[in-house]
């Protein structure tokens, strides 16, 4: 053989050997398994954190550094969203793996079936020390938690008073501070070191009615912000849900409590309160203040008040919404500066105590919220602003740093996902699909397609009409089915502001039959029919006329 053609029989061979290898190696990837070392887990949580707030998802309103952090060392999931924007339903949801019609929490007003199991209780059986701090915002004694310091209700934002294994405690400062320096002390003096544990840390911040940190008061009232370009958005191309929801910034935001308009101001400006709850919520915060805060508070609040009372009657509609978005901006991210800083503190503590080694961290919120989109504030909807939430989550040396992943994820998949990663099994009336496969990047083995919706807490607070509904990465359809009977269908891809319902275009027709037939799959997979609607609708109208209901508050 002469050594040309030994030459390329060389070259052949090594050929074979490098696709061989990367052969082997994709194996590797779709075959990564979990570590055999069971982690410790944190579960940080924000109440009503918009992911347009945070600049991993976008830096057009804030710089959010430390959040980030975990986006950059980890997997930020883009298509990450709730089963039912609303606070306590989501929390019970992210609790049990479950829909809402499965463990009761199916609004603010139905209380949370004691008989579910929650992945805590799971984790406790099986070894794990559990702690929680911050805003559970149904039920004041969690189960399956070793130590909880949970605030009562809602929680306020100054000098909050929390419920403990102990009893009622009120703590000085500020709650988002306050709430991490009860997890940083749970880190270093009660955790059990021959234990993993599962640590829950959940901030109010930034809820209604947005009070942020005294030391952001200068810096974030001064700030201008960019208003979305659906601000004055006319609802000409939806329906008649999102035309009636009573959610804009102008004519449904709070005077004193949201925009911090001070209550005899209010009164020499001729403005009523017609919330029933707007000079309340006022008292309720900064009432609350001691001398000291609220010395802060008026030195910056006060001057800009006086100064809107002498522009208020020279002012016109859109003057006013203007106005009152910036208002709503400087305080909403104000309360995110304090949240990205303290997630700082925790992942700073982590990572000077190794323990950021082997620990999961994971960020996301309650659900999304409005800032300003069409106009509106608060959540509930199904369109996107309300219906997707963030979602970072770090494993070091298991999460590939810096991914993206745009999969229909859903917070009824928080509870199969943490048991999985820690060798517990889940059990088979969880209603989710673990997220381990994205983690580990065997993307191949996610099965899901679409997720489901359903929004009950109708006639309520903002009107927004119950709806249930079916979401893809490029469609979404949703019926809205009290009081009107109308579907309404989003090309995601070509009207990412979802401003055009195509339910009537021909040249969706194919779209829309499929998708119902796919939607009403869904319902019968999770339990869900028209009967059982209607039943929960008349138990909730019932609970709404009992007075003698105890529930959590609607906003």
């Amino acid at each position: 053989m002469n050594t040309k053609s030994v030459s390329k029989l060389l070259s052949l061979f090594l050929v074979v050997v490098m696709v061989s290898c990367k052969s082997k190696e994709a194996q590797q990837i779709v075959k990564k398994e979990l570590p055999a070392q069971r982690p410790n887990i944190i579960f940080m949580m924000s109440d009503d954190h918009a992911y347009q707030a945070i600049s991993a998802y976008s830096d057009h309103l804030i710089e959010t550094p430390n959040i980030d952090r975990i986006a950059n060392e980890g997997i930020k999931f883009t298509n990450a969203c709730v089963s039912n924007s609303i606070c306590a339903p989501s929390r019970a949801t992210i609790l049990t793996g479950k829909h809402c019609h499965v463990h009761g929490k199916v609004d603010n007003v139905f209380p949370f079936d004691e008989s579910q199991t929650t992945f805590p209780q799971l984790m406790q059986k099986a070894g794990y020390q559990t702690a929680m701090f911050g805003k559970l915002h149904f039920g004041n004694n969690p189960k399956g938690i070793d130590e909880f310091k949970i605030l009562s209700g809602q929680g306020q934002y100054y000098n909050p008073d929390f419920i403990t294994n102990e009893g009622k405690i009120t703590v000085e400062g500020y709650v988002t501070d306050i709430i991490m320096d009860m997890t940083l002390d749970w880190l270093e003096n009660r955790r059990d070191e021959n234990k993993p544990f599962m640590l829950f840390s959940m901030q109010k911040a930034p809820h209604r009615e947005w009070l942020p940190a005294p030391r952001h008061f200068k810096e974030y009232t001064k700030k201008s912000f960019v208003e979305p370009e659906t601000l004055f958005d006319d609802y000409e191309g939806r329906g008649t849900a999102a035309k009636t929801a009573e959610m804009n910034l102008l004519t449904h935001m709070n005077w004193a409590g949201d925009s911090k308009l001070y209550p005899e101001m209010m009164a020499q400006l001729g403005i009523e309160d017609t919330s029933g709850w707007d000079l309340e919520a006022f008292e309720r915060e900064v009432g609350r203040m001691n001398p000291e805060q609220r010395a802060v508070w008026d030195s910056v609040y006060r001057p800009m008040m006086e100064d809107f009372k002498k522009q208020y009657p020279n002012m016109n509609q859109t003057d006013l919404m203007k106005w009152r978005y910036q208002r709503y901006m400087q305080d909403y991210l104000g309360c995110i500066a304090s949240v990205d800083e303290n997630v700082g503190r925790l992942l700073d503590y982590l990572e000077e105590t190794k323990l950021d080694e082997n620990t999961i961290v994971i960020y996301t919120s309650d659900q999304g919220f409005y800032l300003g989109e069409h106009g509106w504030f608060d959540k509930r909807f199904v369109y996107d602003e309300s219906f997707k939430t963030p979602l970072l989550i770090k494993w070091p040396n298991v999460i590939e740093p810096g991914i993206t992943n745009t999969e229909m994820v859903q917070n009824l998949d928080f509870a199969q996902t943490i048991l999985e990663a820690a060798h517990i099994e889940a059990p088979d009336d969880m209603q989710g699909e673990s997220l381990i496969p994205l983690l580990l990047g065997n993307d191949d083995q996610w099965t899901r397609d679409a997720v489901y919706y359903h929004y009950y807490e109708y006639p309520g607070i903002h009107m927004v009409k119950r709806h249930y509904a079916i979401i893809t990465q490029d469609y979404k359809l949703a019926h809205f089915y009290y009081d009107v009977d109308e579907w309404e269908l989003y090309d995601r891809k070509k009207d990412p502001n979802e401003m055009t319902n195509v339910i009537n275009d021909p040249a969706y027709a194919d779209v829309v039959q499929k998708l119902k037939k796919q939607l009403a799959d869904l319902r019968e997979q999770y339990g869900d029919s028209s009967q059982l609607d209607q039943e929960i609708l008349k138990k909730y109208l019932e609970a709404q006329e009992n007075p003698n209901i105890e529930t959590v508050p609607l906003h």
